[in-house]
């Protein structure tokens, strides 16, 4: 009903909280491309994010850093028995955890735009001084055993320092380059004054290692930017999705309620209705017919007919909108007894058999004998059975046909089906006629224009029983109307047999 008669009211609900949905997801999607777009040559978006990540990351890994220290400091005090090699282990270990206590109180902070810059600046700076450490290393020498022992030991050591802390600080920028530039300096410094050709070789390698680990630290930080953006706009879409599903369902809610209180107005309308219009046909009928005496202005008795054809199809498209709105207000009960189809379809053939004759059609049945009782409503399904029926007789031409079937269906139930060789539906158009109040092009342009109720009010009734109503049709060849009773509703229950099996109806004919 609401999609014949929609309110104003409905149509503000629904284009409020569309522009709504709409600004907020145009909003959304602006801000993810923002995200997106955001380079490091300006500030970025998730400072924020990647610095308490490497904050986490530092504190979780806090004690690799003294196990690799007291492990290069025993292997080398085994190689060289040198005292300063305690004392650069000490050193060490001091900045470290001078490091890890700077890393908890930024994991505490509630960091701002200004307060990111600063902490980064620390963490640099904690990052520097660990590289002034290991350069400390990098300047030791062991003039008492063999030197490439001892630039073997070195170098190991630097590299594997450099590894753990590429990998480590990968989500700080600048902290690798930072850490160890001090390290190539004073690797440098060693190969400037020794010229051994192992120092030179250790500094170049050294060298290309630390620039191969600043080119993967940039890579990995710049492809975990990316992971936390497309996090971010997931979330940031999800939200939308969120928002926008709670308005629809919102929106969906009160036009079902504003459709509910309409139907519910209606069907409670039909005493109102049909009251005034009941006098009017009965008034309209008894001037016709000059039941009173004749009348003397025959011009009169001409409109008493035109009043009393228009009063009956004003009651037929009232009875129907009431109909339909009881059925959508769930004040449509069924009144449910033993009913035979077979007799139901032969009463609805002769209702329309004066119908059918004016125009030349011929009505044939072909019925399953002795098709068992079903359990429904007789007044409902007659309801069905005639309004197939008039719409076949309403669309068949002059001289046309009509088949009537009635029998089993494969799976136990009973159905009912009526072909007509009219001009038929073309397939896009179905589901128009199937909707309330639609009708398809061949009943716009035909004379005898019904309200487009007729099929809704049939699915609906069928739906009530728990059957199914199928409309099948070829332009230019004919329509097919089946209504459809579940196996359930059927009394006498039988096998179910398979669409192939044929029974011998038996035919009749009416001309």
């Amino acid at each position: 009903m609401s999609k014949g008669v929609p309110t104003s009211t409905d149509k503000n609900i629904v284009d409020l909280s569309r522009s709504h949905r709409n600004k907020a997801v145009s909003k959304a999607v602006r801000t993810t491309r923002e995200r997106l777009q955001s380079t490091q040559s300006g500030t970025p978006v998730f400072d924020r994010e990647m610095l308490g990540m490497h904050v986490n990351a530092a504190l979780q890994g806090a004690a690799v850093v003294p196990i690799l220290v007291l492990l290069a400091g025993g292997l080398g005090a085994y190689i060289n028995f040198d005292p300063t090699i305690y004392l650069w282990a000490l050193l060490t270990l001091s900045v470290h955890s001078l490091n890890t206590l700077i890393a908890k109180r930024a994991a505490t902070q509630d960091l701002n735009t200004l307060e990111i810059v600063k902490w980064r600046r620390i963490l640099l700076a904690g990052q520097a001084a660990m590289g002034f450490c290991w350069a400390v290393f990098a300047l030791q020498d062991c003039p008492s055993s063999n030197g490439d022992t001892f630039i073997f030991y070195k170098g190991s050591v630097l590299l594997i320092v450099l590894s753990l802390t590429a990998m480590a600080n990968m989500l700080l920028r600048r902290a690798v380059l930072f850490g160890f530039l001090p390290t190539v300096a004073a690797l440098v410094y060693t190969a400037a004054t020794t010229r051994n050709a192992l120092d030179i070789g250790l500094m170049a390698m050294f060298t290309i290692g630390l620039a191969f680990f600043i080119y993967i630290t940039v890579r990995l930080y710049q492809n975990n930017l990316k992971l936390l953006s497309f996090q971010t706009e997931k979330d940031d879409l999800i939200a939308e999705l969120e928002v926008a599903k709670s308005l629809s369902d919102e929106a969906r809610r009160r036009a079902e309620e504003a459709n509910l209180a309409k139907s519910r107005f209606l069907a409670s309308m039909s005493h109102e209705l049909r009251t005034p219009l009941n006098a009017i046909l009965g008034f309209s009928e008894v001037m016709a017919k000059e039941v009173l005496g004749p009348l003397n202005n025959p011009l009169y008795k001409e409109y008493s007919d035109d009043i009393h054809r228009s009063g009956k199809h004003l009651l037929d498209l009232i009875n129907e909108i009431l109909d339909l709105s009881r059925i959508e207000a769930g004040k449509y009960d069924l009144n449910e007894e033993p009913i035979s189809l077979l007799d139901l379809a032969e009463d609805c053939i002769g209702m329309v058999q004066l119908r059918a004759k004016a125009k030349n059609i011929t009505i044939e049945d072909q019925f399953e004998a002795h098709l068992p009782a079903v359990w429904a409503d007789e007044k409902a399904i007659r309801q069905v059975v005639l309004n197939l029926l008039s719409n076949a007789v309403k669309f068949t031409p002059q001289g046309g046909e009509i088949t009537v079937k009635a029998g089993w269906t494969a799976g136990g139930g009973q159905y009912i089906s009526i072909r007509d060789n009219g001009p038929g539906i073309p397939e896009e158009e179905i589901p128009v006629v199937l909707s309330a109040f639609g009708q398809g092009s061949v009943a716009i342009k035909s004379a005898e224009q019904g309200t487009g109720l007729g099929l809704p009010i049939v699915q609906a009734i069928l739906a009530k029983h728990g059957g199914e109503f199928k409309l099948k049709s070829k332009l230019r060849e004919g329509t097919e109307a089946i209504a459809i009773l579940p196996a359930r509703r059927v009394l006498q229950s039988i096998p179910a047999i398979s669409e192939t099996q044929a029974v011998e109806p038996r035919r009749k004919h009416f001309a």
